[in-house]
């Protein structure tokens, strides 16, 4: 599998390149395609994300080609699960290490850290420690562009921080919950599950990087963050890879 690599996007044909899970496909004999049958959606959309968050090549291949054949046979795991791991991991991993970077946020990132694994039955509750951060990080982030507008580098550093912020697998995290929303929509939780980590915790990680990337105004943004990114990939992908062992016939 090494002599591969991965690409960002989906492929006309799997001539064109592959993504990672256009090379399951593949590996499966299944016709090209990045929605392999063999796979389950919310891992597939966690996949995919993470493919294309990883704008890194040699990084993309390191990561991600060892699941490969993780993620082969996996359609028959828990779908509503490993959407609900997903959920937990945005609230409780991927925006407290986003509210790390501003010491104002602190605190905040240390309440959603203590919240219990979100599940259906508490999803409301961390929904509303999310939202706080929100609030906190977007006011935080006002202060930034306050401070950002003074200095030339400003407006570039907020471009940098923002892409970083993405490209940290918080798409990845939410394409998986999204992609179980089907069945997740059936418990009576759903939405408040979608509250803790969808729009929110998005526009709250996104608005600490911001914040971040403003006190750094004068270096450039991608060096500050880019430990903060990597960390998360790495963390997303160690999720993936529990998951994909999980739903495996053959257990972890």
């Amino acid at each position: 599998m090494t002599e591969h690599h991965l690409t960002i996007g989906s492929h006309e044909t799997f001539e064109h390149g592959s993504c990672l899970l256009e090379l399951v496909a593949h590996q499966a004999g299944e016709p090209h395609t990045d929605s392999p049958a063999c796979v389950l959606p919310p891992l597939s959309a966690a996949g995919r994300g993470l493919n294309d968050a990883i704008n890194e090549d040699a990084r993309r291949d390191q990561l991600l080609l060892p699941l490969v054949r993780l993620m082969l046979n996996t359609a028959g795991g828990d779908a509503h699960k490993v959407s609900l791991e997903w959920v937990d991991w945005t609230t409780r991993v991927y925006l407290p290490t986003w509210l790390d970077l501003v010491p104002a946020l602190s605190d905040h990132a240390a309440a959603l850290r203590a919240l219990p694994e979100v599940a259906d039955e508490n999803a409301k509750a961390a929904g509303v420690v999310v939202w706080a951060a929100r609030a906190a990080a977007g006011n935080a982030a006002r202060a930034a562009a306050r401070a950002a507008a003074r200095g030339a580098a400003g407006g570039a550093a907020w471009d940098a921080a923002w892409d970083a912020a993405r490209a940290a697998a918080g798409n990845a995290a939410w394409a998986a919950a999204r992609a179980a929303a089907g069945n997740a929509a059936r418990a009576a939780a759903w939405d408040a599950a979608r509250a803790a980590a969808g729009g929110a915790a998005w526009d709250a990680a996104w608005a600490a990087a911001r914040a971040a990337a403003g006190n750094a105004a004068r270096a450039a943004a991608w060096d500050a963050l880019e430990p903060t990114v990597h960390k998360l990939q790495e963390s997303a992908v160690a999720l993936l890879r529990r998951q994909c062992e999980e739903a495996s016939p053959a257990g972890p």
